[in-house]
C-alpha cells in the first residue's frame, strides 16, 4: 500500500490511479489511526464521532473508480467536518452542545453536498469549541459539553486554539486527509496556527453557509484546513459555488484553485508588508520578519504600508451579540426536530437542567445575547455598527488599490479580515524554541484568494516548515 500519512490529495489520487491505494484502505487507515492517536487513554480527542456509512460509501467510490469515474480531485478522499456543519445522515450536528446532542439534520449543509459531489468521503465530525466558542467568556478552546477537550497534538498541555479545534487537530496529526472549519473571527486561523497546518478564510459569500449552525450573518464562512496549501486549494475549489440558499454566496463562483499552484508564484508579487498591531519583537516576529528578504530573493516586490486608522475595535462583538439570536432561532426551527430545543431560550433552560454536565464553564454568552438583545436586529448600535463597517470596508479596500499590492503579509493578528469579510490564510513558518509552530498570516482584497495561494504555495516550496507533530520527539 501506498505511504499515506504526510501525503498530498494529489500524491494520494495518484496512488489510487495506479491501483496501489483504495479509498477503502485510505478510510481504514485513518480510522485506525483515530483509534489508535484520538480515542486512547490521555488521546489528542479531536474527533467527536464517525459516519458509520464511511466504508461503504468508500466502496462505492472504488466501485466508480474502477469504472472510469471520477468526479473531482476529492474522488475517494476523506473528510473531517466541524460538529456545526450540518449533514443529512447517520450524524448529530450539534456545535459540540449537550443540548443538541440529538439533533440529526434533514438535509446536508451546501458544502457538505458539493463535497459528496465531489466524491469525498464524509468520515466524520470533529470536537470544537462549544457553539463556536460562543457560549461563555471562560470556555477553554477545544471544549466541547459533548466532546470533552481537545488536545494541542504538539504539546498536550498547550493551547489548542479554536474554535474549529478538532478539525486542525485532526488534520495535523494526519487522521484525516482534510478538513472542513468554520470562523467568525479567528476560528479557522488561530487553532490552524496553533496546530501547524494550512488554514484558509475565504472570502465571505465565496462558501455558503447554507445548513451550519450560525453566530453571525455578516461574519460567518467555511474554510478549508490541511497541511498543505496545494490540499488546501482543492479542498476550497469543491467547496465554492453559488448557493440561492444563503444571499451572500448567490454569486459566489466555482473555481479551480489549484490552477495557482504555482512554484514561481513570488515571481513579480506584490506584497504589502504590514507592522500594525506589532507590541514587541519576540520570537515569532522575528521569524516572520526573515521571510521578508527570502521573499525578495525569489522576485517578490515588498512594499511596506503605511500605518492606518482602520480597527474592527468592539464591533465585531456588537455584531456577533445581535445576529446570535436570530440566527440560532432561525436555524432551530428549520429543523423540525422535537428532540431539542427550539430556540435560544430553551437551550438556556436545557443547559441550566443539565448545569453538572453542561454549564462546566458557564454559558454567560448565551444569556446575554437571550436577554440583552431583541433577536430582531433592529437596535440603532447594531445598525450603525453594520453602516460602519461599510465604511471600513472601503478603507481596507482602498490599502490594497493605494500601495497596488496582490496580498498583505501581516506581522501581527488583525482582526479586520474577518469583519470586512476579506480572504485571510495562515501556513507554517517554522518551529519555535518550544517545540510549537510558528505560523503566518496572510490578507488579501475580497475573491482574491487566488493570489493567497499562488503566493503561499511559491513561500511554502522554498520553506518547506510542515512538521508532523507526532514525529518530532
Amino acid at each position: 500500500m501506498a505511504e499515506i500519512e504526510e501525503s498530498t490529495i494529489l500524491e494520494l489520487q495518484e496512488a489510487m490511479q495506479k491501483k496501489e491505494l483504495t479509498s477503502r484502505e485510505l478510510v481504514l487507515y485513518y480510522l485506525s489511526r483515530i483509534a489508535a492517536i484520538d480515542k486512547c487513554e490521555n488521546g489528542l480527542n479531536s474527533v467527536l464521532e464517525i459516519n458509520p456509512d464511511a466504508l461503504f460509501v468508500a466502496d462505492t467510490l472504488d466501485a466508480m473508480r474502477a469504472n472510469g469515474t471520477t468526479p473531482g480531485m476529492l474522488h475517494g478522499i476523506p473528510v473531517m467536518l466541524k460538529d456545526n456543519i450540518g449533514t443529512g445522515d447517520k450524524m448529530h450536528t450539534s456545535a459540540g452542545s449537550l443540548a443538541l446532542q440529538h439533533n440529526y439534520a434533514p438535509y446536508d449543509a451546501h458544502i457538505a453536498k458539493l463535497l459528496r459531489e465531489a466524491g469525498a468521503v464524509i468520515l466524520g465530525k470533529t470536537n470544537m469549541t462549544e457553539f463556536a466558542n460562543y457560549m461563555t467568556d471562560n470556555m477553554p478552546c477545544g471544549y466541547s459539553s459533548r466532546g470533552g477537550q481537545t488536545l494541542n497534538p504538539y504539546d498536550k498541555t498547550a493551547n489548542p486554539s479554536g474554535s474549529s479545534t478538532g478539525s486542525a487537530v485532526a488534520v495535523s496529526a494526519n487522521l484525516c486527509s482534510v478538513a472542513v472549519g468554520t470562523e467568525t473571527c479567528g476560528s479557522i486561523i488561530s487553532p490552524s496556527q496553533a496546530n501547524g497546518i494550512v488554514g484558509v478564510k475565504p472570502t465571505l459569500g465565496l462558501l455558503s453557509r447554507h445548513g451550519i449552525i450560525p453566530i453571525s450573518f455578516t461574519l460567518d464562512t467555511p474554510g478549508p484546513m490541511a497541511k498543505t496549501v496545494s490540499d488546501a486549494a482543492v479542498l476550497l475549489g469543491a467547496m465554492a459555488g453559488k448557493d440561492e440558499n444563503d444571499p451572500a454566496a448567490f454569486n459566489a463562483k466555482q473555481t479551480d484553485y489549484t490552477q495557482y499552484l504555482d512554484k514561481d508564484g513570488l515571481s513579480g508579487a506584490r506584497v504589502g508588508i504590514s507592522r500594525m498591531f506589532v507590541e514587541n519583537v519576540d520570537e515569532e516576529t522575528e521569524a516572520l520578519e526573515s521571510i521578508i528578504p527570502i521573499m525578495k530573493k525569489y522576485g517578490a516586490d515588498c512594499v511596506e504600508l503605511p500605518p492606518h486608522g482602520l480597527t474592527s475595535g468592539d464591533k465585531i462583538g456588537t455584531i456577533m451579540s445581535h445576529e446570535f439570536k436570530c440566527g440560532i432561532n432561525s436555524y432551530l426551527a428549520s429543523m423540525g426536530n422535537g428532540n431539542i430545543p427550539k430556540n435560544l431560550q430553551e437551550i438556556i433552560s436545557f443547559n441550566q437542567n443539565h448545569a453538572g454536565e453542561a454549564l462546566k464553564y458557564g454559558q454567560s454568552t448565551l444569556v446575554n445575547a437571550q436577554n440583552n438583545t431583541s433577536g430582531t436586529l433592529t437596535e440603532p448600535d447594531y445598525i450603525n455598527t453594520i453602516s460602519k463597517r461599510e465604511e471600513i470596508i472601503k478603507g481596507f479596500d482602498a490599502i490594497f488599490t493605494d500601495n497596488k499590492v496582490d496580498v498583505i503579509f501581516a506581522l501581527a493578528g488583525t482582526g479586520l479580515p474577518a469583519f470586512t469579510g476579506f480572504p485571510s490564510m495562515t501556513i507554517p513558518v517554522g518551529m519555535a524554541k518550544n517545540n510549537l509552530p510558528l505560523s503566518s498570516f496572510w490578507i488579501a482584497r475580497r475573491f482574491g484568494e487566488a493570489s493567497l495561494v499562488r503566493i503561499t504555495y511559491a513561500l511554502e516550496q522554498i520553506l518547506n516548515a510542515r512538521c508532523n507533530p507526532l514525529n518530532q520527539k
